[in-house]
């Protein structure tokens, strides 16, 4: 089992940037498939991006370009650079762990409670 927290949101205008952290508590970190994503206000949460644990990243066409993911396993920490951020990016943003796939899709079994990002002028 894993435990994860996230920290980094706040306010910030249009055009700036932001670092999300995800910390996990629980062993074996490395061989988990990591994930974040976003519940904007009256919207369905959905996927920002992806990263295997094999590696493979998958991000979704509208942060393409501008959302980056990454590791640091020795941290047990997982990241979401986001640039240029626009106020549609403004959200609840969640990071989410699994180690398991059911025919191929990954299944997020493990989730952390949220971070707010606003993107305001």
């Amino acid at each position: 089992q894993v435990q994860l927290l996230e920290s980094g949101g706040g306010l910030v205008q249009p055009g700036d940037s932001l670092t999300l952290s995800c910390r996990a508590s629980g062993e074996y970190f490395e061989l988990y498939h990591l994930g974040w994503f976003r519940r904007a206000p009256g919207k369905q949460r959905e996927l920002v991006t992806f990263l295997s644990y094999e590696g493979t990243i998958n991000t979704a066409g509208s942060v393409k370009g501008r959302f980056t993911i990454w590791r640091d396993d020795a941290k047990n920490t997982a990241y979401l650079q986001m640039t240029a951020l626009k106020p549609e990016d403004t959200a609840v943003y969640f990071c989410a762990a699994s180690r398991r796939r059911v025919e191929g899709v990954v299944q997020w079994d493990y989730w952390g409670q949220g971070t707010q990002v606003t993107v305001s002028a």
